[in-house]
């Protein structure tokens, strides 16, 4: 099988950001497909004329397309729509049995559509947010005209796909309420990359010693964009909260994003900044190993709007796959998770609650090593990413010979 991946925003592991499309197509490779990714270049680049690299046997077309959390929403549609135009051309002219188009953002269908109508082929589309539903919620998109564009394209993807792809049981229902066939949709969660992260502690010693300013108290991180949506001033007033709770936890941010100068500047007049707070850079998939070892517990944090509730956080599998305690401040399907699992804990939005509910375990190293050896055993059982890539595989397949 030949497959067509499209992802706008596909990472390598030595590159920021998720690598799920990496993950999935490296293992569809391995496991003897063609995998062919087209996808952009956001780094500034003399040429704007797409480049091929082979990346661990992906052959992947580049299209240099600069995009970063800092940029405006217009900057960013314009981002999208050049991209879409140029990946439509690009996929439309390779050879393929299948189109598999991942979203964010929803305009990769319209290079998807494209490409599966051009080579009569079927294609795939993953949603790994619902969009437009969640641009609205937060208020990025308010123009009535805006509004009802993104519906359109939202229903054209689903129209014109053979199967979807959800990354949440949340996005799967939120599919399905559009008209899409529920046995047509697929719940194929982020995943835990067991080969990469280990629940040996002694594999994050040599973040401890790279940075001393962390003391020797437990640390609570959070690894990840500092976005609109994300919430991360949330942390800088439970870190705020927690210090005379306990006096040596440190609460750690690895991450870039839009809204970095708001957190430092939030920590900064709260008093916690460089003291029980600290900002760190954000560090490539490959290197953030050893802070997710080095970590008593792993955040992931989220505005509160029922919406974000949907989720599927990368931060989230990856403290599994460290056989790391999780943290999170909303409800929905990963809150059930953490309870039903006694896997981690969902701090009250109330900071001054949430302090007392996280110091508890902050306080008890034993608990910690217990709840992460659960967690651990957790990703291998439900959220291997061998496990996952094989139910991608077998999806395909069955859409390529219907």
């Amino acid at each position: 099988m030949r497959i067509i991946y499209l992802h706008q925003y596909f990472n390598t592991p030595s590159m920021h950001g998720s690598t799920r499309s990496y993950e999935m197509a490296r293992r569809l490779v391995e496991r003897g497909h063609s995998v062919v990714m087209v996808t952009s270049w956001r780094e500034p680049r003399e040429s704007r004329d797409w480049f091929v690299t082979d990346e661990d046997g992906i052959e992947v077309h580049w299209l240099p397309v600069p995009y970063g959390n800092e940029m405006s929403y217009r900057q960013r549609i314009q981002a999208f729509f050049r991209f879409a135009i140029g990946a439509g051309r690009r996929a439309a002219g390779l050879s393929g049995d299948v189109v598999f188009a991942t979203s964010t953002p929803l305009t990769i269908a319209l290079p998807g559509v494209w490409a599966a109508r051009r080579g009569k082929r079927p294609m795939v589309f993953e949603v790994r947010d619902l969009w437009p539903e969640m641009p609205i919620a937060i208020g990025a998109i308010r123009n009535p005209l805006a509004i009802w564009a993104g519906r359109k394209l939202e229903r054209f993807a689903y129209r014109n796909s053979s199967r979807i792809v959800a990354l949440s049981p949340g996005m799967a229902d939120g599919v399905a309420e559009t008209g899409y066939p529920r046995d047509q949709i697929r719940v194929i969660p982020n995943s835990c990359d067991l080969e990469l992260f280990s629940p040996d502690s002694a594999v994050g010693e040599s973040f401890h010693r790279e940075h001393p300013e962390l003391g020797s108290g437990p640390i609570v991180l959070y690894a990840g964009t500092m976005g609109r949506i994300n919430g991360v001033e949330y942390m800088t007033e439970l870190a705020a909260a927690t210090e005379k709770l306990v006096p040596s936890a440190c609460f750690v941010v690895l991450g870039s994003g839009s809204e970095r100068e708001r957190v430092r500047a939030r920590a900064r007049e709260l008093g916690v900044l460089d003291r029980n707070f600290i900002i760190l850079p954000q560090l490539p998939k490959a290197q953030v190993v050893s802070a997710f070892a080095a970590a008593s517990m792993v955040s992931s944090w989220f505005v509160d709007i029922p919406e974000m509730e949907k989720n599927s956080a990368n931060k989230f599998f990856d403290g599994l796959a460290a056989g790391r305690a999780i943290v999170i401040n909303y409800g929905g399907w990963q809150a059930d998770i953490l309870r039903d699992t006694d896997t981690g804990l969902a701090l009250s939005r109330d900071v001054t609650v949430a302090a007392r509910q996280i110091s508890d375990w902050l306080k008890d190293p034993a608990r910690l090593e217990d709840v992460g050896r659960r967690a651990r055993a957790l990703g291998e059982a439900r959220f291997s990413r061998q496990k996952l890539a094989a139910e991608l595989e077998q999806l395909l397949l069955d859409v390529v010979d219907d």
